[in-house]
């Protein structure tokens, strides 16, 4: 299936996308702003289409691969909200493992997120990515919708939820009592957050995600990998506050600008997926989870 890549669509509506998928502008701001670009044909409506997500992509590991085992579990939510799900891999191999929070962007439990936690899977670690829409029946289907849902939440609630999944795996009985965290997007930034929030936790890897308040930074005790798009203006302008609480405070981190990519390079079901920017993430990723959760 073909799949437009990001150099076929102007940086200014690029970037207008980005606005109008975390919620900074409405529906039909985008389609005023992008009506300049509908050239040849094509409708404001069909360069929203092609720019959103194509789920039929978002498989890089079917979830009947043998490598593995999946399943649907449950725990609490400390708000209240009763069950909070989630999808569960674990390597088919068994043992004693790592594992990984898998933190989703602002839309819930889609399926590009649950083929990064079957990615985990098969790279040897228990990954849980919950699903932070439970409390409304789960994720919906659709992004639009989802993202909808999503805003009717409180963030600081969600935290918890996300915070109440590390303590669901660090209490796993195939643990090796090392947990971390990797998120994308709004996820990001909750994985930030759960650095800040959890001193136990073994490893923090956000992707392109929004930076904790300076001052939060001498909470932080896990090893940071953060993964910056270099055209990302939005988020990467909170960036230089951030490094400098991060040395100010000696946190261990490295981080990564990866030139000419947009917010949500390694999202591969989109047409902001950059798959050279994304490989090497990825890979530095598994090399930053084995070294710090095995």
């Amino acid at each position: 299936m073909h799949r437009q890549a990001a150099d076929d669509f102007d940086q200014e509506l690029l970037d207008l996308y980005d606005h109008y998928a975390h919620g900074l502008i409405e529906r039909r701001e985008f389609l005023s702003g992008a009506g300049k670009f509908a050239v040849g044909g094509m409708t404001a409506a069909g360069l929203l289409r092609a720019l959103s997500p194509d789920y039929a992509l978002a498989a890089q590991v079917a979830g009947d691969d043998p490598r593995i085992t999946s399943e649907t579990v449950e725990y609490d939510s400390p708000n209240g909200y009763g069950a909070i799900s989630g999808l569960l891999v674990r390597p088919a191999a068994g043992g004693k493992r790592g594992g990984v929070v898998v933190i989703h962007e602002n839309r819930g439990l889609n399926p590009y997120i649950a083929d990064v936690a079957r990615r985990l899977g098969v790279a040897g670690f228990t990954a849980l990515a919950p699903d932070g829409l439970s409390p409304l029946g789960g994720y919906p289907g659709t992004d639009d919708e989802g993202r909808a849902m999503q805003r009717t939440l409180d963030e600081a609630k969600l935290l918890e939820d996300f915070v109440a999944a590390f303590h669901y795996l660090e209490a796993d009985a195939s643990s090796n009592g090392k947990v971390g965290a990797v998120g994308f997007c709004w996820g990001g930034g909750v994985c930030n957050a759960m650095a800040v929030r959890l001193p136990g936790l073994a490893a923090a890897a956000p992707f392109y995600g929004r930076q904790p308040a300076a001052a939060d930074a001498a909470r932080i005790k896990a090893p940071l990998l953060l993964h910056y798009a270099g055209l990302d203006k939005r988020v990467n302008a909170g960036w230089p506050a951030y490094e400098a609480a991060l040395k100010a405070n000696g946190v261990d981190y490295a981080v990564y600008f990866y030139p000419d990519a947009n917010h949500g390079f390694h999202n591969d079901t989109t047409p902001r997926y950059a798959k050279v920017a994304a490989e090497v993430a990825w890979a530095r990723t598994l090399d930053f989870f084995n070294a710090h959760l095995t």
